[in-house]
């Protein structure tokens, strides 16, 4: 079940050449970072997101898809909008 609303979704060149290459697709991905599983992230960070839920702060997520490359998720703080990127690419 979705914790936030992922507003509209949008990836970078980067993200997508990544996912297209390992012929990952985007969706469960997408479908864990809106679920409340942060993936890859520390502690810390994990527990910034658990903050960010309350408070309404920006949520990242960080995964690793298919190929080994990592992909990160960004939703803003006012859930207008989630990106996938690529690390190097923030």
């Amino acid at each position: 079940m979705p914790k936030f609303s992922l507003g509209q979704v949008v990836a970078t060149p980067g993200a997508l050449a990544a996912l297209q290459e390992a012929q990952d697709s985007f969706w469960p991905y997408l479908q864990r970072h809106s679920n409340g599983d942060w993936g890859e992230v520390n502690a810390e960070d994990a527990a910034e997101n658990e903050l960010s839920l309350r408070d309404g702060f920006r949520l990242l997520s960080a995964y690793t898809i298919t190929s080994g490359i990592r992909i990160w998720i960004i939703t803003d703080r006012d859930r207008s909008a989630t990106t996938i990127l690529l690390p190097e690419e923030y």
